[in-house]
C-alpha cells in the first residue's frame, strides 16, 4: 500500500509541474520584451488574499470583462484610470498584468516616473496564469478558464486555455 501512495504521489506532482511549464519559445519571447521587476505567478497567487498587493489589470474593458485574476481592478491601457490610484493605499505593492506583459511594463514604467516605486509585471501576463489552470472570474464574478487572446496574432501564446477575442 505504502509503494502505491509513493506512485500517486510522485505522478501527482509530476503532473503539477508538467502545468506549471512555460513553452520554452514563450518564454524567450517574453523575456526578450520585459525591462521591469516582475513577480512570478506561484508568488501572487500564494497571495492573491495578501492585502498588501494591489492588482492593477492594464488591459482594456473587453479583455478584463471575459476574465481577470481575483480582486483585479481594470486600470486600462488606452486610457489609465489614474482616478484608482488616488482611492488605494499607495504604500501597497502595486502588481500589473496584461495579456503578455508589454502593456503592463509600459504602465509600470510611467507609475515609477509618477513616484510609485513598489511595482511588479506579473511575469508571463495572464496568458501564462491562464494556461497554467490559475483562477480567474469573469465580470459576472463567475470562475472561468477562458482568457480574451487580444488578437489572433498574440492570442496564438495560449496553448491550453480557452481563447476568445470578442
Amino acid at each position: 500500500m505504502k509503494g502505491f501512495l509513493n506512485i500517486v504521489f510522485v505522478l501527482f506532482f509530476v503532473n503539477l509541474s508538467w502545468c506549471q511549464e512555460i513553452d520554452p519559445d514563450y518564454k524567450r519571447m517574453i523575456e526578450r520584451k520585459y525591462d521591469f521587476p516582475t513577480i512570478s505567478p506561484d508568488s501572487l497567487e500564494a497571495n492573491l488574499k495578501n492585502e498588501s498587493y494591489i492588482i492593477l489589470d492594464t488591459r482594456e474593458k473587453d479583455e478584463y470583462s471575459v476574465s481577470h485574476i481575483p480582486g483585479a481592478l481594470n486600470f486600462g491601457y488606452d486610457n489609465p484610470n489614474y482616478q484608482i490610484l488616488s482611492e488605494v493605499d499607495t504604500t501597497k505593492t502595486l502588481v500589473l498584468y496584461c495579456s503578455i506583459g508589454v502593456r503592463s511594463e509600459n504602465i509600470g514604467k510611467t507609475l515609477n516616473k509618477k513616484g510609485f516605486s513598489d511595482v511588479y509585471n506579473l511575469y508571463g501576463g495572464i496568458f501564462l496564469w491562464a494556461d497554467q489552470y490559475r483562477p480567474m472570474e469573469s465580470d459576472e464574478n463567475t470562475t472561468t478558464t477562458e482568457v480574451h487572446g487580444y488578437n489572433r496574432f498574440w492570442g496564438r501564446w495560449v496553448q491550453k486555455a480557452p481563447v476568445v477575442y470578442e
